[in-house]
């Protein structure tokens, strides 16, 4: 149940409720996990508008854009790191109609403890999301 934050310029996107559930679909697809009400309606994106004179690089730059990316611990191998980074930032770029942008796109992947991922009041283990998993899908 990934929690996806992307931070951007005021007005980078036009229809930031599109993005957000594009990332959503695409992470899950990433992940494998079934399309199931518990993985569709917890895992979302939050697209932050910021001021650009809020944020700057080294070199005084505000055009760029950070996607927060937090997983269950394990939930992605490296093949899956690798594909999901790029799919995101041609999604972002995409979504702003500046293909220049994916130079300017910052991924970054956060892996929460076993245990420090909670949703409707329960810090859920790896194991648990597995056994409440396969409990829905009827395989328990």
């Amino acid at each position: 149940m990934p929690m996806i934050d992307v931070y951007a310029p005021t007005g980078t996107f036009a229809d930031k409720q599109a993005l957000a559930q594009e990332l959503a679909q695409t992470i899950m697809r990433w992940e494998k996990v079934p399309a199931i009400p518990f993985f569709l309606d917890n895992t979302a994106a939050f697209i932050h508008e910021l001021d650009s004179d809020s944020f700057s690089t080294a070199g005084g730059g505000s055009t760029s854009v950070r996607v927060n990316v937090t997983t269950n611990a394990g939930a992605l191998d490296r093949e899956q790191q690798l594909g999901l980074v790029k799919d995101f930032t041609a999604l972002v770029a995409k979504a702003a109609g500046d293909p220049t942008l994916e130079e300017r796109t910052w991924v970054a992947l956060t892996e929460a403890a076993s245990g420090g991922w909670g949703i409707a009041g329960h810090a859920y283990t790896n194991e648990e999301i597995v056994q409440h998993v396969r409990e829905l899908l009827g395989k328990a």
